[in-house]
């Protein structure tokens, strides 16, 4: 299906000025934006137009690579065809303009007005923060985004990110990720001792309680620090992700469930002073063309996924497993300590946790009689 029906049929095409078909990318170059075809027989409008807003994006994820950085160039897209061309979006991958991990100072600062990475990578600037990425033993996509959109959510991590100067977004999720790359077999609590692995946020704490060292890396320096040796093992998102980046090159034993990231929303944050400027359709148009990445993201991962893991497992010989019963229970137990300590760590903290685990708690329970018993009698 081509983006623009795609748009169209979820019923944004109307934020569009004029018709999608008849939208004009513009180039680094400045350009107007273009106009509605005119009639048969007529002579093309002649009104002045004001020259384009370019904004940048700067990304934690290379440039273009496969779901997460055509993620952030399909919303960029989004913006400039819904707006008619009246903004234009350049992407800038990890490292073009300013490192991975300092996207969120970039945009903070206006040195670009749009960033796109996962909200657990600032930890360091709001513990609150990881609860909008991934909670271990946490919520899916799907229960994620009810949490965000109706469950309040979205206006607690606005409250996170305000003093920031930033707006958040959800602009896209991974769905259940897996578990990791090790380069030796889990088979017991025992073999998470010492071992030095690529895991973010809240899932890299619980290691670290369990005798592991976590260890912070972009994507761009996963693969040769697993091939070296500096890390044992890494989680990065899914075969999709895993396939493209060749991880299987670097480590045999490939572990299910991600325990840690059941359901990974990655965001847009926009500089909240360059949002303002900005008209109220086109402040609208920004905010649901990043609804529309989200929902988009999620289900090309859906699609693709599978795909991927059978040609790892098929063709390139990958060891795919289920980590032990055992070390599922203690993983369990321990993320259940470690988000409880963050959440008293401060007041915000506390104040997210708690709508959180509310909303968890109630989801769950409607998930069990639906999601988890329509599949449990499809796989009878």
């Amino acid at each position: 299906m081509q983006r623009r029906d795609f748009i169209h049929k979820l019923g944004l095409g109307a934020l569009a000025v004029g018709s999608a078909g008849t939208l004009t990318a513009c180039g680094e170059k400045e350009c107007a934006p273009s106009a509605a075809a005119p009639a048969s027989g007529t002579a093309p409008a002649t009104a002045n137009h004001t020259a384009p807003i370019k904004w940048r994006m700067v990304t934690t994820w290379p440039k273009n690579f496969p779901g997460l950085g055509t993620g952030a160039q399909n919303l960029a897209d989004l913006i400039t065809q819904l707006s008619g061309g009246r903004i234009e979006v350049k992407v800038y991958g990890a490292g073009e303009l300013v490192p991975a991990f300092e996207i969120f100072d970039a945009v903070s600062q206006g040195t670009a007005e749009m960033g796109h990475g996962a909200s657990y990578y600032w930890k360091g600037k709001s513990e609150a923060a990881q609860f909008f990425a991934a909670v271990p033993f946490g919520l899916t996509a799907q229960e994620m985004n009810s949490w965000l959109y109706h469950g309040g959510g979205m206006a607690l991590w606005a409250e996170v990110y305000a003093p920031f100067g930033l707006i958040p977004t959800a602009a896209g999720n991974t769905g259940v990720q897996m578990g990791g790359w090790f380069n030796k077999e889990i088979n017991s609590l025992d073999d998470l001792q010492g071992l030095k692995m690529r895991i973010p946020g809240l899932g890299g704490e619980v290691l670290s309680r369990l005798g592991g060292t976590p260890v912070s890396l972009p994507g761009g320096e996963i693969f040769s620090s697993l091939q070296t040796g500096a890390i044992d093992a890494t989680e990065w998102v899914g075969p999709y992700n895993d396939l493209a980046f060749g991880l299987y090159k670097a480590a045999k034993y490939y572990y299910y469930p991600g325990w840690h990231e059941p359901g990974t929303t990655l965001e847009c944050f926009i500089n909240k002073a360059a949002f303002e400027a900005l008209p109220a359709d086109l402040q609208a148009i920004v905010l649901n063309a990043s609804r529309v990445a989200n929902q988009d993201m999620l289900a090309e991962y859906t699609a693709r996924n599978n795909t991927a893991l059978r040609t790892l497992v098929e063709e390139h010989m990958v060891d795919l497993r289920p980590f032990p019963e055992e070390v599922l229970a203690e993983l369990q137990r321990v993320s259940d300590q470690v988000v409880a300590e963050i959440a008293d760590k401060d007041p915000l903290s506390a104040k997210v946790y708690a709508s959180f685990r509310t909303f968890r708690d109630q989801v769950v329970a409607w998930s069990d009689i639906s999601e988890r018993a329509y599949l449990n009698a499809r796989n009878r």
